[in-house]
C-alpha cells in the first residue's frame, strides 16, 4: 500500500490557508495545518482528518522544532501572509513594512529552509509559495506590501534555479483580488467600511475556494510537469489598477 502523502499548509486558519487545506485532503493527502490562532486548526483538522500544530512562522525556533518533529512532506504550501496598511510610501509606517516583510519574505524563508531535508528524502517534493499580483506589479497605496511579495516571488524564481536537477519542484501561485476571509480588513485594521469598498460593484471577485483549487491542480500535476508561475484573477480585474465595476 502507497503511504499517504503529507501536506503541510501554513496560515491555515482562515481564508485561502483553510481552504486549501480542506481542498488537499479531499485530494488524498494527509494536511498538516499551522496557524497562530490554534482553535481554528484544531477545529479544521478534526473536521479534515488532519493535524493540527501552533505555529508562528517568523519564529525561527519555532519553525525548526516543528519540522524536527515532523516526519514525513511532500508538499509545503507557504501561503502564511498579508498585508498591514494602504499608505504611502511617503507616510508608511516602518513597523508595518517590517511586519509584513516577516510574515510575507521571512516566513517562507524559515518554512522552506526547515523542510527542504523531508521534501528533499522524499524524492518527489514539492514548494508552492504564494504571492500576489501584488509580486509582479507595483499599485499606488500597496508599497510595503509590493514589496513584500516581489520579494517572496524572488524567492521562488531563485530557489527553483538554485533547485534544478533536484527532485523538488517550485511552484508560485500568484491571486489578484481575491474577496477572502480578513484579508481587507486586516489590511484596514479592522475598519470593515473601507475592507468592502475594495469588492464594491465587483460582480464576481475571486474567493478562497477559487485559489484552492488552482493549489491542488498545481501540486497533483505529473511530477515532471512544474507550473512555474500561475496567475489568476478574476474576470473583473484585467490589472491591479483595471478592475470593471458595477456601480
Amino acid at each position: 500500500m502507497t503511504e499517504q502523502k503529507v501536506a503541510v499548509v501554513t496560515g491555515a486558519s482562515s481564508g485561502i490557508g483553510a481552504a486549501t487545506a480542506r481542498r488537499l485532503a479531499a485530494e488524498g493527502f494527509e494536511v498538516v495545518l499551522t496557524a497562530r490562532r490554534t482553535d481554528r486548526i484544531e477545529a479544521l483538522a478534526k473536521e479534515i482528518g488532519g493535524r493540527a500544530h501552533t505555529l508562528d512562522v517568523t519564529d525561527r525556533a519555532a519553525v525548526d522544532t516543528f519540522a524536527a518533529g515532523l516526519g514525513r512532506v511532500d508538499v509545503l504550501v507557504n501561503n502564511a501572509g498579508g498585508a498591514i496598511g494602504a499608505e504611502s510610501v511617503e507616510h508608511g509606517d516602518p513597523a508595518d513594512w517590517l511586519a509584513m516583510y516577516q510574515v510575507n519574505v521571512l516566513g517562507v524563508l524559515h518554512m522552506t529552509q526547515a523542510l527542504l531535508p523531508a521534501l528533499r528524502a522524499g524524492g518527489d517534493g514539492t514548494v508552492l509559495v504564494m504571492s500576489s499580483t501584488a509580486a509582479l506589479a507595483a499599485y499606488e497605496g500597496g508599497g510595503g506590501y509590493v514589496a513584500a511579495k516581489h520579494a517572496a516571488h524572488t524567492i521562488a524564481a531563485t530557489l527553483r534555479l538554485e533547485l534544478c536537477g533536484e527532485p523538488i519542484r517550485v511552484i508560485e501561485i500568484a491571486p489578484g483580488m481575491v474577496k477572502s476571509e480578513g484579508f481587507a480588513v486586516t489590511r484596514f485594521r479592522g475598519d470593515e467600511e473601507k475592507a468592502a469598498a475594495v469588492y464594491a460593484g465587483v460582480a464576481e471577485p475571486l474567493d478562497s475556494e477559487d485559489i484552492a483549487d488552482t493549489v491542488a491542480w498545481a501540486v497533483t500535476r505529473p511530477p515532471h510537469v512544474n507550473i512555474d508561475l500561475l496567475v489568476v484573477r478574476p474576470r473583473a480585474q484585467a490589472a491591479n489598477h483595471k478592475v470593471h465595476r458595477e456601480l
